[in-house]
């Protein structure tokens, strides 16, 4: 058997709830249910830890992020010469196949609100943005929060592009904020925007989470440029002041990247800067928050829908095999618990 058929099978603890684990083979998933929450489960090739919970759960909410309506074809970066992915002629587009998965399965978990945080489309154009907008609105409707992304901004199509968006639930504030500017690909934040958060967290009731397209830029990795991926530095760092100074801002979660990961800044101690992977490739996801009193839970679930899990494991393929760890990331950044029990005080 060859390296990469044996690899196809290894575990990948893809979920912990509180009260959960879901364990993949490829596309075979293995559930295990009605589990005590805080609780160390053996699961034989390694020891996982459910998350916490406290009290009565007061909302739940969902994310997606970079659903790239339009795009057919995936795995093309620069000018490297990678293998790409495509489905036949034909079929149905896989960002379709993708979304109405991901759309089904937040459907099914009943949430008081669904954020898409950009990258809406492929291409920028009116028509891919129409195709979300007609499957996620069918299916959300005044649930529904968006914000554009670069695939947007780039183009300079005019949608979704409101400096600030306010949702209150049970327990909760999610706040949005355009990060996304015309002709770039990296990210901004204004003057109004950061003191539009200043203010939230100033007058907030209950814990705020924060959501944009780009992430934080992250100076123990990237140069100090404004030439980098995510925020640029100083708008990060104008940023990371304001979560440091209100402590009812409780996260702050981007996409961009296409893949999981968390960032932690001295300044804003307690404060995660997390990332989530894509809709649109592998694994296909999208996150489910569960609100408690002063605990937000941030779980990660893989799209499970039979035609989706057949395009994510094609696409587990792409660059030469590397895609898989880099969009995975680690288990502690795919689920996690947000306690504000200290911070809020």
């Amino acid at each position: 058997m060859a390296v990469s058929d044996v690899e196809e099978f290894r575990p990948e603890v893809m979920t912990v709830a509180d009260d959960e684990v879901v364990v993949y083979r490829g596309a075979q998933r293995s559930v295990l249910a009605d589990l005590d929450p805080d609780t160390d489960i053996d699961l034989g090739f390694r020891t996982v830890h459910t998350l916490p919970r406290r009290g009565e759960l007061l909302a739940t909410f969902t994310t997606v992020n970079d659903v790239h309506f339009g795009e057919t074809v995936c795995g093309r970066v620069g000018g490297a010469d990678f293998a790409t992915f495509s489905v036949e002629p034909g079929a149905t587009p896989y960002p379709v196949v993708m979304n109405a998965g991901a759309v089904a399965e937040m459907s099914a978990v009943g949430p008081d609100a669904v954020v898409v945080k950009g990258d809406l489309t492929s291409t920028g154009v009116v028509e891919e943005y129409e195709q979300f907008r007609d499957m996620y609105d069918s299916a959300f409707g005044d649930r529904l929060l968006h914000v554009r992304g670069n695939h947007e901004s780039f183009h300079e199509l005019d949608v979704a592009a409101l400096p600030t968006q306010e949702r209150t639930l049970p327990g909760v504030i999610l706040a949005v904020l355009d990060t996304s500017r015309d002709r770039t690909v990296n990210g901004r934040l204004s003057a109004d925007q950061l003191d539009w958060l200043d203010e939230l967290g100033a007058r907030a009731d209950r814990p705020v989470m924060v959501f944009g397209h780009h992430p934080v830029w992250k100076p123990e990795s990237e140069p100090r440029s404004d030439e980098c991926f995510g925020l640029i530095p100083d708008d990060t760092e104008a940023l990371v002041a304001v979560f440091g100074r209100r402590p009812r801002l409780a996260a702050y979660v981007a996409g961009h990247t296409h893949r999981n990961d968390v960032a932690w800044f001295d300044g804003a101690p307690g404060v995660p800067f997390a990332e989530v992977s894509c809709v649109k490739d592998f694994p296909g996801s999208w996150v489910e928050y569960r609100v408690y009193e002063d605990l937000i839970l941030h779980i990660h679930r893989r799209i499970g829908t039979p035609d989706a899990l057949a395009w994510s494991e094609r696409a587990r393929g792409m660059f030469a095999g590397t895609y898989v760890p880099y969009a995975l990331g680690r288990l502690a950044h795919r689920s996690f618990a947000v306690d504000l029990a200290d911070r809020a005080r």
